[in-house]
């Protein structure tokens, strides 16, 4: 049974910075390709970054320049720094990940952790 368990949402200011963390455990062989959602209230799911095994990133426009993400491999935990919010990035935040169990691959999400950015 793998699991992925986020943390570090919450309420913040325009112009503030939060820090999500997707921490992976179970029966892990490998992980693969780490992603990060995003729900805002009343509309579809939208990618917001991945991040490749080989640590490559890539990012919604929306985001670009302000949001990174990255991974700890010895930890089997990602995370997504965002820097400089705005209220339009309030949303649920899901991460997502590709894991190798023995020698099957699936798909795995996060919980949702809520981000909102009010004054």
């Amino acid at each position: 049974q793998v699991q992925l368990v986020e943390s570090g949402g919450g309420l913040v200011q325009p112009g503030g910075s939060l820090r999500l963390s997707c921490a992976a455990s179970g029966s892990i062989f490998s992980i693969n390709t780490l992603s990060w959602y995003r729900r805002p209230p009343g509309k579809e799911r939208e990618l917001v970054a991945v991040i490749t095994s080989g640590g490559r990133t890539n990012y919604a426009d929306s985001v670009k320049g302000r949001f990174t993400g990255s991974r700890d491999n010895a930890k089997n935990t990602f995370y997504l720094q965002m820097n400089n919010l705005k209220p339009e990035d309030t949303a649920v935040y899901y991460c997502n990940a590709l894991i190798t169990v023995f020698t099957t691959m699936n798909e795995y999400w996060g919980q949702g952790t809520q981000v909102t950015v009010s004054s």
